[in-house]
């Protein structure tokens, strides 16, 4: 298994090196990143849950590195964890499932061609 702290010590490492190479970037990221807590519509927790399920449907190792921990630091307990990973799951098999029809379309209209 991965080790998530080194995981989060080496991509910092690493932006503050991308940084000093491309600081619009960085600071654009940052700007993205902290939208959310500016209007707090949703409250940090829910934005943190949110990340999880979308760090799980886009595969991100440090997304999920860094969300996780700060999941842990706000108190997000297990089970609301747990039901977003289940968004997750959801999302990702719909997307499965939708991209089957897409498959039988391909299928039919190349057969017809």
């Amino acid at each position: 298994m991965i080790e998530w702290k080194e995981t989060i010590q080496d991509i910092n490492v690493r932006l503050k090196e991308l940084s000093t190479r491309t600081p619009d970037t960085l600071r654009g990221f940052g700007l993205i990143a902290g939208a959310g807590a500016n209007t707090n519509h949703l409250g940090a927790k829910t934005r943190e849950l949110i990340a999880l399920a979308v760090a799980v449907t886009t595969r991100c190792d440090g997304c999920i590195a860094f969300h996780s921990a700060e999941a842990v630091k706000l108190g997000v307990s297990d089970a609301e964890i747990a039901e977003a990973l289940g968004v997750a799951i959801n999302l990702n098999t719909g997307a499965a499932i939708t991209y089957s029809t897409h498959v039988l379309d391909a299928i039919d209209k190349l057969k017809q061609a």
